[in-house]
């Protein structure tokens, strides 16, 4: 059952010039670089200086329930997040702008039309962990 909520990991993950990939127009995903107003979310804002940002940033996703990274380097990350019961995943995708000190933010389902509200709510909780550890303003 585990498996068949899975789904297969998007082909156009990661970064392309500049930016992370568009939503769908599904209401399943939210992005930072989304141009209209159902998908946007605001970019995390940096306190810190990029390079202990990305590392605290890296340590406080690991800490987000049911959450594994799959892939990262300097300034991306990718992590899958499983629901608890079925196991759908979404994934959860940041990039690091070194030079203009803040975050891009994607989530997105594999699966489905709707997710009532799950990847905006992840978004917003990392926001507030970062901002609680001082990693945000």
């Amino acid at each position: 059952m585990i498996l068949s909520c899975s789904g297969k990991r998007p082909l156009n993950l990661g970064v392309s010039d500049g930016a992370l990939a568009l939503c769908p127009d599904t209401p399943n995903c939210v992005s930072s670089d989304a141009k209209d107003a159902k998908h946007q979310v605001q970019n995390y804002t940096l306190a810190l200086k990029s390079d202990d940002a990305w590392q605290a940033v890296r340590k406080l996703v690991l800490k987000l329930a049911r959450t594994k990274i799959v892939n990262e380097s300097d300034s991306y990350l990718h992590a899958e997040c499983r629901s608890a019961i079925f196991g759908f995943v979404d994934d959860f995708e940041l990039y690091l702008h070194p030079g203009d000190e803040f975050i891009s933010i994607r989530s997105a389902a594999r699966l489905g039309f709707s997710d009532l509200g799950v990847n905006r709510k992840r978004v917003e909780q990392l926001r507030l962990i970062l901002f609680d550890h001082g990693v945000l303003k």
